[in-house]
């Protein structure tokens, strides 16, 4: 494959997530990666053949890390393809997805990492770095081949919605990993105390007439794995924290020096258990929509750094699993293209700088998997994106690229528009 043609940003705010800053300046990418960034980066020092974009003030960032997204390729290609869920992303200003392991057959087997690899360097416009099944069959009772699914290319290990219960067998799993340094990112959830749960336990629940999920469900599985890591010494990240009783739970953990991460689920920094409204089940998730007090509480946590990471747990459900009672409809929202807009609520909201969110969805999701990615540094590679985060929009599903349209931000208010996403210095979308 020829190199790109390089490719000159300017006049634009540079946004430095390792620094935690914002320049005016320029950004030159040559040979997929980036050769200059800064204020000495203008019209007269870049090379004569390179393409230039003034980019009028726009922001320009490290391209997004999206640590937990549901592709349904193999088996479920009427929810997602690589094809529509990389189209998605580019959009959305993500360079990189992380996919899920419950797939039709699950990534519990060498041969299906190859298969998404191959799938991937023929269809994706973006990253795609596969996630693989802790135990086989995503079954929880044996541990799955770790070694070897690392070496295939699997990035980290979950069983995609399920948490182990069997708690020999996640300290096996840890074991393992730990000694081929392969990353835990599981959810915690204690399914029997879900029990028949579909919202977040409490008043508004019981307004509704629906089954409660209590928040220890999600506090109690943390902590015991948290006591195996302290076991074990695995590299652990807790995928979607919702509550200040697991903020607590992860704030010891680092005290006691474990290494530990953790990550929220865009849905839960931006929405609460009342826009689930007269139930619409598009707010339908796992975990649950909680109260403002605890989404208060994630900001709080993301601002401090205790909650490392940003996902947007894109889950494309179609029409027949949704449009149903709330109570039987399935759980989950896509959110990977909305991701950065629905995020720049908070910036505007001034609840915490640009700079701190762009890098809870670049550096720290690079830094946690082991990737070089997520800096705004000469010899990086250009996985780079340029948005104005003040465009307004009114969200039209009808116009996104994923394959499904269950978004909770139907027709909502959002600014933020991705105007470039370059990967590796090509052009993903624009």
């Amino acid at each position: 494959m020829s190199s790109p043609q390089p490719i000159a940003l300017l006049n634009a705010r540079l946004v430095d997530p390792e620094r935690e800053t914002e320049t005016r300046g320029g950004l030159v990418v040559i040979d997929g990666l980036i050769a200059g960034v800064g204020a000495a980066v203008t019209w007269d020092s870049i090379p004569a053949e390179a393409r230039i974009v003034d980019c009028a003030g726009d922001v320009v960032a490290p391209g997004l890390i999206d640590m937990r997204c549901f592709v349904g390729e193999p088996g479920a290609e009427h929810r997602e393809t690589i094809a529509s869920a990389s189209a998605a992303a580019a959009a959305g200003g993500v360079t990189s997805l992380v996919m899920r392991p419950d797939t039709n057959p699950p990534v519990d087997d060498p041969a299906v990492v190859d298969f998404i690899l191959r799938r991937a360097r023929d269809d994706a416009k973006v990253r795609i770095f596969p996630s693989a099944a802790l135990t086989k069959g995503l079954l929880g009772h044996e541990i799955a081949e770790i070694g070897l699914l690392a070496e295939a290319g699997a990035i980290a290990f979950n069983d995609g919605p399920n948490s182990v219960a069997d708690a020999l067998t996640m300290r096996r799993a840890m074991t393992y990993a730990r000694d081929r340094d392969a990353l835990i990112a599981p959810v915690c959830e204690d399914r029997s105390l879900r029990g028949e749960g579909v919202a977040a336990e409490g008043l508004r629940a019981s307004w509704l007439g629906l089954p409660g999920i209590p928040r220890e469900a999600e506090t109690i599985a943390l902590e015991r794995d948290l006591r195996l890591v302290g076991l074990t010494g695995a590299r652990y990240h807790a995928a979607l924290l919702s509550n200040r009783l697991s903020l607590a739970a992860m704030a010891r953990a680092r005290d006691e020096g474990l290494q530990v991460s953790c990550g929220v689920s865009i849905n839960s920094l931006t929405l609460n258990e009342l826009d689930v409204g007269d139930y619409r089940t598009f707010l339908k998730l796992n975990p649950p929509l909680r109260s403002e007090d605890e989404r208060v509480a994630l900001v709080e946590a993301l601002n401090s750094g205790l909650v490392d990471v940003i996902s947007s747990d894109h889950d494309p459900q179609d029409v027949e699993t949704k449009r149903l009672p709330f109570a039987e409809a399935a759980a989950g929202a896509i959110g990977v293209e909305t991701m950065l807009s629905a995020s720049l609520r908070l910036v505007a909201g001034g609840h915490l700088s640009l700079p701190r969110l762009i890098r809870a969805m670049t550096l720290r999701p690079a830094e946690i998997l082991k990737l070089p990615l997520g800096r705004l540094a000469v010899g990086a590679p250009a996985d780079v994106i340029r948005f104005d985060p003040e465009e307004p929009y009114v969200l039209d599903p009808a116009e996104l690229h994923s394959r499904c349209r269950n978004t909770p931000f139907d027709e909502a208010r959002l600014e933020g528009r991705v105007k470039l996403t370059l990967v590796a210095g090509r052009v993903a979308h624009e």
